[in-house]
């Protein structure tokens, strides 16, 4: 069986000196579950998974439960040290509360019980961790999969990669385009929507909620003000609302909204957004078109490749070790710009017949960055960069 390179990082933490709480994170059907459960056959001591997805928002004693009867397994099996696992920890009320009083209670005596936990809404996990648990955890954040995994895992060609994405679940149907679109429609995106987000806050039109997931979907690798999304949206709402709405899909691994890169923060914060699927299967499922027919198209298949490139990068952004930004000063533009610490880095992506790119050329000339690139025919293949590491860049 295929297994990321977080599992390495994982199992070295695991192996360590009880310290801290192991919190894995990321969107719903990158493989979590399946990462611990690789974890548990090759730990040595005692592993006790449960997961909270059936269990009531309200049964904050089942989490006391899980402890009580993992500490039992410690002492029953005579082990030195063992493991708690806890899966969609944040569909318990108020779980983080209970979790600091079940954690600092094994430190207090001492007993040797190493925990992790998985969530998918990042939103809520973190809102959690950070209003209790400050100072008790290391965070693991498991992304959607690159063009290198799912090549090694399903031999799966670049050209597939950019059109079907990076979904470990969904790479045997596509032989089947009707049954793979349904499974991404239905068994991730409806899943994430009705169950994700609504559980991270209140959300009082999920109408309008969808509506935007779709459009801004549709409208992947374009800049498009939230004023003009509205014009589009049947359901009433205001600018406001659309981009709290944003953040949440932000937060469940669907959509970004990108910021204009500035040296001014408030205008930058305050710019049109540009919209970023965050897994090129999301740009696919809306398309009118078939897999083959946007291929037979170099404009069309231009649009793909710049959303994969742009889901690339926001890959690597999702770790926060970097920022991901586009630029655009009346018709010139850039379509990224990568932002490490003082290191800044415009990126624009051309893999269509036509190479020139102006507004690379404007960009260096008014915003001083440390490099400029060209990926495509005369620039890095864009195969290729799908392949690199993002921060190998800098």
């Amino acid at each position: 069986m295929f297994e990321r390179s977080e599992l390495s990082t994982l199992k070295n933490r695991i192996n360590e000196p009880r310290r801290f709480m192991q919190v894995l994170i990321g969107p719903r059907q990158v493989g979590k579950t399946t990462l611990v459960r690789q974890l548990s056959t090759q730990l040595t001591f005692p592993v006790q998974y449960t997961s909270a997805d059936a269990v009531g928002g309200a049964n904050s004693a089942w989490i006391v439960q899980q402890w009580e009867a993992a500490r039992f397994q410690l002492r029953s099996s005579g082990a030195s040290e063992a493991l708690l696992i806890i899966d969609e920890i944040q569909k318990i009320d108020n779980w983080a509360e209970h979790v600091k009083a079940q954690w600092d209670l094994d430190t207090f005596n001492q007993t040797p019980l190493k925990v992790i936990l998985l969530g998918s809404a990042r939103l809520l996990i973190q809102r959690g961790l950070s209003e209790s648990l400050a100072g008790r955890f290391e965070l693991l954040m498991l992304n959607h999969w690159s063009l290198r995994e799912m090549e090694t895992a399903f031999g799966m060609t670049p050209d597939e990669f950019v059109w079907f994405g990076g979904y470990p679940g969904a790479a045997p149907l596509i032989r089947e385009p009707d049954r793979w679109r349904d499974y991404i429609l239905n068994g991730l995106v409806e899943t994430t929507v009705s169950k994700d987000i609504l559980m991270m806050t209140r959300v009082d039109k999920p109408a309008l909620l969808r509506q935007l997931f779709e459009l801004g979907c549709s409208y992947s690798g374009q800049i498009l003000s939230y004023t003009k999304l509205l014009g589009q949206l049947q359901d009433a709402g205001n600018t406001t609302t659309l981009s709290h709405y944003a953040q949440l899909l932000d937060s469940a691994g669907l959509l970004s909204s990108l910021e204009k890169y500035a040296v001014d923060k408030a205008r930058q914060r305050g710019s049109i957004p540009k919209w970023q699927v965050q897994n090129s299967a999301l740009f696919s499922i809306f398309s009118p078109y078939s897999f083959e027919q946007v291929r037979a198209n170099p404009v069309e298949w231009g649009r793909w490749v710049e959303t994969a490139v742009g889901v690339h990068l926001s890959r690597a952004a999702q770790t926060n070790r970097l920022k991901l930004f586009y630029w655009r000063e009346g018709n010139d533009e850039v379509d990224f710009v990568l932002q490490q610490g003082h290191q800044v880095v415009g990126l624009e992506v051309k893999s269509g017949r036509r190479q020139s790119a102006p507004g690379m050329t404007v960009f260096q000339r008014k915003m001083h960055p440390d490099k400029v690139l060209l990926v495509g025919q005369s620039g890095i293949p864009w195969i290729d960069f799908l392949r690199a590491d993002p921060f190998s860049l800098f």
